[in-house]
C-alpha cells in the first residue's frame, strides 16, 4: 500500500465516524414514554461523500502533504543511518578476514555496531510514534471541523440524520439527498489555513523593515 492510500484511509475512517453521527443537535433528547409523541412527522435525511471532502476540502490536502512529508523526511533518515550501519558492518568484515585488528579491537568494534543498531531501532520506533501522533492530531482536527461546521450547518437545515458516503457502504443514495458540494463550501470558506513558520518568520521581518527606526 502507497503512503497517499494509507493517509487517504485514516482520513476517511475518521471523516466516516463523523458523518455518520452527524445529526441536529437542538433536538432535545426523548425518554422511552415520551418517545413516540416526540418523534418528527417527516424524517429528513442527507449523505456526504466521503472521497470528495478528501480531495476537494483544502484542509485535506494541505494535511496530507504535510504527512506525506514528514513520512518521506522520515524514511530518507532511516534509510540513511540504514545505509551507513551497513557499510560499517561490511568494512568490519573485510577487515575481519584480512586480520586488520586484534582480537579486543574486533569485539570493541562489534559492540559498537551492535550499539548502533540498537540505536537505529529505537529512532524508528521514536519517529514512527512521532508521525502516529502527528496523523491523529490531523484525524482529530479533521473531525472537529467537520463535526463544528456541520452544527452551524444543520442548524438551518434541519436534518434527522447526516450519513456518510464511502465507497458502497450506502448501497444507493438519490443525488437528490446529495449535500457533499455544500459542506465542501461550507468547510473551505470556514478553513483558515495556520501560517507556516517560514511565513511567520517571513512577515515579523517585513514588519521590523517597515517600522519606522526609533530614535
Amino acid at each position: 500500500m502507497n503512503k497517499k492510500n494509507f493517509f487517504r484511509m485514516m482520513a476517511v475512517a475518521a471523516v466516516a465516524s463523523v458523518a455518520i453521527t452527524s445529526c441536529d443537535k437542538s433536538t432535545p433528547k426523548m425518554d422511552e414514554k415520551g418517545a413516540e409523541q416526540q418523534a418528527p412527522v417527516e424524517l429528513k435525511i442527507a449523505f456526504v461523500e466521503v472521497d470528495s471532502i478528501m480531495t476537494q476540502y483544502t484542509f485535506c490536502k494541505d494535511y496530507t502533504q504535510i504527512l506525506q512529508k514528514k513520512g518521506q523526511n522520515i524514511q530518507n533518515t532511516l534509510a540513511a543511518k540504514q545505509r551507513s550501519l551497513e557499510q560499517a558492518a561490511a568494512n568490519f568484515q573485510q577487515k575481519l578476514q584480512q586480520n586488520a585488528y586484534t582480537r579486543e579491537q574486533a569485539e570493541g568494534i562489534q559492540a559498537s555496531l551492535q550499539k548502533q543498531a540498537a540505536d537505529l531501532d529505537v529512532l524508528n520506533q521514536r519517529l514512527s510514534n512521532e508521525f502516529q501522533t502527528e496523523t491523529d492530531k490531523y484525524n482529530n482536527a479533521l473531525r472537529d471541523s467537520i463535526q463544528h461546521f456541520l452544527a452551524r450547518y444543520n442548524k438551518d437545515k434541519k436534518y434527522s440524520l447526516i450519513l456518510s458516503k464511502a465507497g458502497d457502504n450506502l448501497l444507493y443514495a438519490d443525488k437528490a439527498f446529495d449535500i457533499t458540494a455544500e459542506v465542501i463550501a461550507g468547510l473551505n470558506k470556514a478553513y483558515k489555513p495556520a501560517k507556516s513558520e517560514t511565513a511567520k518568520k517571513e512577515t515579523a521581518e517585513k514588519k521590523e523593515e517597515a517600522a519606522p527606526a526609533k530614535k
